[in-house]
């Protein structure tokens, strides 16, 4: 029996050891199974709050005025619409209340995971069959966030239980370091919402034109209704919002749903004060730039050129810009580069645009005679018809009104913008030392030498832009001193101011340019330059009446306006005084408001001096001279001591024939000026007679030339005219 009882007895131990040894491989089965379930189920790094909060990277850019309020935002990223990151607490209560009740209710009370809402998920799919269930409910709000900071974890098309535990696990790893509140900001903030809008602020404005602070509960219901599927059609949005809402009458809502899905309420929030010069200074996302703007004159410019150009009419012209400069310190106080109306090119920047200049250089050719001490604001000038060689041929400048004004003084001919006086004094002056001037001030549209511009530079035939004005003639505002201008508070210069202009040069233009009497002639008594305080200011039209300019300054302020058609099309019926001066006129009143503008002290190198014009309609007058060039009278040189030239016919006129008038009636009187003794002139290569005899034309149909050459045969003028 012994031997029996322990044969039995050692039978019990090879069940156990296989019963251990089953458990063991068990264990260790779930063991490599749960390891392998921990790394297919092992989400990606987490990253933590601050770092989602540096990350976000908005797809506008935003523009602040001196004042550090806000002007303009300009979209640089086109990926997605994103603006700047919304803090908890300006997401309105009624949002943030709606969201979480639809999404995930028990949020502030679980860790990331809620186990009630998976267990009774599980428990519908099981009796349903697997069939027409919806787990959406299982998904938390930490585990939406989950799959926005990693997008990997809500692949489309992927529903399967991996990638729910995957979800599930990223989740509780954001709720150990992140609290509840930076979850809830994140979410709104990382959202993607109905085409591409991302996170509220986006959503808010583009969807429902409101700030999220602004979002009432029939928004909150919306909003909480697209989550689902963003692309949601009208009548499916309205009846999920309506749910939501737990509304009894979902009128409102369908109504509010119908306007959402067409997409009327898109609103801005930015006044749009600046928006050519957002674009010209945001270029990258998030960027904030701090102007030296500031918005008060950039509304005052912007309201004095949106009623001049709605005054004229878009029959008449259809674009303007405006640029205001402080003069002592180069700042940029305004910059308008248009204001729509009817525009047809409303995106092109009018301020920084390139546009033939007009009668804007004559200020600076005079200043540039005066200081070398060919001229003098009181030397007489010749204005009469003139023709000048060229290497493209005859170059026969016009006055505006066509008209000739005989002996002027170098003041009349500046203040009334006389076009042959100019001309005449860059031919005293050089074309290449005038356009090297130009560049010196800063008009770097000028590249080519002055042989390409050629006389008619004096006329302002090259391009330039508004800012370029602005800068030069705020160089004639601080007496001759040039320095840059500045569009950004934190932009410092290294270089020093630099003396261009001579100082009393500067200044004997600048009391031109501000003398009304001066320029009546040309512009009236009481014209839109005339202001109740000093201030200097210069028209100027271009060829083909295609732009209007008048810049000017005070003692604090120079303003550049310009109107025209950006797309390059004459105005009709719009002059120097009647397009941009009104403009300038209303710009600088606003700017002056209670503190008007004084004249400027006079430099110790000019001398006051009492001086009559004999020969001329001017009044004696006090005129200011550089020192070493006054003189007390100032007269036309005596006939016998000009430039022997033909004054008649006028070179580039037309005469007409008159048919009940024999032809051997008709003659044209030939008048020469100077001492032209033993000269002669010739018509079309043959001999027509003495030129001090006073000939006369018997004029025959066609083009002529009459030429004026002295003893020695050598050509001293010409002038070409026509006969029909």
């Amino acid at each position: 029996m012994t031997s029996s009882a322990k044969t039995v007895e050692g039978g019990k131990h090879p069940r156990k050891r296989r019963w251990f040894d089953a458990l063991a491989w068990l264990a260790l089965a779930a063991l490599i199974l749960v390891t392998i379930a921990h790394l297919l189920t092992r989400p990606p790094a987490m990253p933590d709050y601050a770092a989602v909060r540096a990350d976000w990277k908005p797809s506008e850019a935003w523009l602040y005025d001196r004042d550090g309020r806000l002007l303009d935002s300009e979209r640089v990223n086109f990926e997605r619409r994103r603006l700047a990151w919304v803090p908890l607490k300006d997401i309105s209560p009624a949002l943030r209340d709606t969201v979480v009740a639809a999404e995930d209710h028990r949020f502030w009370s679980h860790g990331g995971v809620d186990w009630l809402a998976i267990a009774s998920a599980i428990r519908a799919r099981l009796t349903m069959g697997g069939a027409g269930g919806s787990t959406r409910g299982a998904s938390t709000l930490p585990m939406q966030l989950a799959a926005f900071l990693a997008p990997a974890l809500a692949q489309p098309g992927r529903r399967d239980w991996l990638a729910k535990i995957r979800q599930m696990r990223a989740a509780q790893a954001l709720a150990s370091t992140w609290t509840h509140e930076q979850m809830l900001e994140a979410y709104f903030n990382l959202l993607p919402l109905r085409g591409e809008a991302q996170g509220i602020g986006a959503g808010a404005q583009s969807l429902f034109g409101k700030k999220p602070a602004q979002m009432n509960r029939t928004d909150a219901a919306l909003l909480a209704g697209l989550l689902p599927n963003p692309a949601a059609k009208a009548d499916a949005l309205a009846r999920r919002a309506c749910r939501i809402a737990r509304a009894t009458d979902c009128g409102a809502i369908d109504a509010a749903a119908a306007t959402l899905v067409s997409g009327e309420q898109a609103a801005r929030f930015d006044p749009g004060l600046a928006p050519h010069l957002a674009t010209r200074l945001l270029d990258r996302p998030g960027k904030r730039v701090t102007t030296t703007i500031d918005r008060r004159i950039q509304t005052a410019a912007i309201v004095a050129l949106r009623r001049q150009l709605a005054g004229l009419g878009p029959g008449r012209v259809r674009d303007g810009a405006v640029v205001v400069l402080d003069n002592a310190t180069g700042d940029v106080l305004a910059y308008v580069g248009g204001v729509g109306l009817k525009s047809t090119a409303a995106a092109v920047d009018g301020a920084n645009a390139r546009r033939q200049a007009g009668s804007t250089l004559k200020p600076h050719l005079y200043a540039q005679v005066i200081e070398h001490g060919w001229l003098t604001a009181a030397s007489i000038l010749d204005d009469s018809p003139v023709q000048l060689d060229t290497a493209s041929g005859l170059y026969v400048p016009k006055n505006y009104d066509h008209n000739f004004q005989g002996p002027v003084s170098v003041r009349h001919a500046l203040a009334s913008s006389l076009n042959v006086p100019a001309v005449r004094t860059l031919v005293i002056d050089d074309v290449q030392l005038f356009r090297d001037r130009l560049w010196t001030l800063g008009y770097h549209g000028l590249v080519e030498d002055g042989e390409y511009y050629g006389f008619s530079l004096a006329l302002g035939s090259a391009e330039v832009s508004l800012v370029e004005q602005a800068n030069a003639f705020r160089t004639l505002a601080n007496l001759g001193k040039w320095s840059p201008v500045r569009f950004v508070s934190t932009q410092h210069f290294r270089q020093h101011p630099r003396q261009i202009v001579n100082p009393g040069a500067a200044f004997i233009v600048g009391d031109i340019l501000a003398d009304a009497s001066a320029r009546a002639d040309a512009f009236g008594a009481d014209s839109a330059l005339r202001l109740p305080f000093w201030a200097a200011a210069k028209t100027g039209t271009s060829k083909g009446m295609r732009d209007n300019w008048c810049v000017g300054w005070s003692d604090r302020y120079t303003v550049a306006v310009w109107v025209g058609n950006l797309e390059g099309d004459s105005m009709r019926a719009v002059s120097g005084t009647s397009g941009a001066a009104p403009v300038w006129r209303d710009v600088m009143m606003a700017l002056h408001a209670g503190h008007p503008g004084q004249p400027p002290k006079r430099p110790a190198g000019v001398e006051v001096r009492p001086v009559t014009l004999p020969g001329t309609r001017e009044p004696p007058r006090r005129e200011y001279f550089l020192r070493g060039t006054a003189q007390s009278e100032i007269a036309a040189a005596p006939q016998a001591a000009r430039r022997p030239r033909i004054t008649s016919p006028v070179s580039g006129s037309v005469y007409a024939l008159d048919p009940d008038i024999p032809l051997d009636r008709q003659s044209l009187a030939v008048l020469v000026s100077g001492d032209v003794a033993g000269f002669r002139l010739i018509l079309d290569k043959k001999p027509l007679g003495d030129a001090d005899a006073g000939p006369q034309i018997l004029p025959r149909p066609g083009a002529h030339m009459l030429a004026l050459v002295d003893p020695g045969g050598r050509m001293i003028d010409r002038v070409r005219f026509t006969v029909r």
